[in-house]
């Protein structure tokens, strides 16, 4: 079952391009009965090595800004461990319900992005980079060179938007994708396949910081199931992305923020009506 879960994850991952590991948390809590606080370690690892074969594949085809993400993921690493750190100080319900609120906030923000641009929803077909935007009230902007100016406003920008992913990511397990790419596209002049490209490898590096906190931490961590779970994930984002080319798109977006709701909906009344 944990390889099956594990596909689930990555092929909704792949598919999606940003918040398909939104599931992996209710996946191992609710189908593989692990504890909240366990599942959020064993997700911020699987996450966390999954993201990183996309990583990877965007670093060989030169469409990941490699600078950029350094910072963004640095400062994410820094403020992880305080997320964890939170996690560990409340309550499991707490933490399950939060976790349900962020999944309707993600579930909406993708819905609205289906409705408003319908384009970016098929992000996940893209193969190389794309012309950048030009937005006047841009942070970071291009050099003649095609290089990222990485001033002191701009490194600014992106850390401050690390601290606060790196929070998250540690305190629900969740990779932040659904953050990272928004922020890089409003902060830069990057574009949305280059966004998306760069966020795997900012995900990597913050989650693996966020798993290391987790030990240190004292929680418990099955790494039988964690490998399992890994394993499947990577299965699934390798077949995510090649059915990408092909389902991508508004629809295939609508129907991953309609199973988020009715996820969150579960846990809610799950939570609420009978104790958890």
């Amino acid at each position: 079952m944990a390889i099956l879960f594990g596909i689930i994850v990555g092929l909704a991952l792949g598919l999606t391009g940003g918040g398909g590991s939104i599931f992996a948390v209710p996946l191992l809590i609710y189908g593989l009965g692990v504890a909240p606080a366990s599942a959020v370690a064993i997700s911020l690892g699987a996450v966390a090595i999954t993201a990183a074969f996309g990583a990877a594949e965007g670093l060989y085809r030169g469409v990941v800004e490699l600078r950029a993400a350094l910072i963004f993921a640095v400062a994410g690493m820094v403020a992880a461990p305080l997320g964890v750190y939170i996690g560990g100080r409340v309550s499991d319900t707490v933490v399950v319900l939060l976790f349900a609120g962020l999944m309707i906030v993600v579930a909406v923000r993708m819905g609205l992005k289906a409705r408003r641009t319908p384009d970016e929803s098929a992000v996940v077909r893209a193969r190389f980079a794309e012309q950048a935007t030009a937005d006047p009230g841009t942070v970071c902007r291009y050099s003649g060179d095609g290089r990222l100016r990485l001033n002191a406003p701009c490194s600014a920008a992106l850390a401050a938007v690390g601290l606060v992913v790196g929070v998250l990511s540690g305190f629900f397990g969740v990779g932040g994708g659904f953050l990272i790419v928004p922020a890089l596209i409003l902060i830069t002049e990057m574009g949305i396949h280059r966004a998306v490209a760069t966020s795997l490898l900012v995900i990597t590096l913050i989650g693996l910081s966020g798993v290391a906190s987790a030990m240190f931490s004292g929680r418990e961590i099955d790494w039988a199931l964690t490998a399992l779970f890994v394993v499947g994930g990577v299965l699934g984002m390798a077949g995510g992305r090649r059915l990408a080319r092909h389902l991508a798109g508004p629809r295939l977006q609508w129907l991953f923020a309609a199973a988020m709701l009715a996820t969150a909906g579960f846990i809610i009344v799950e939570r609420l009506l009978f104790g958890g």
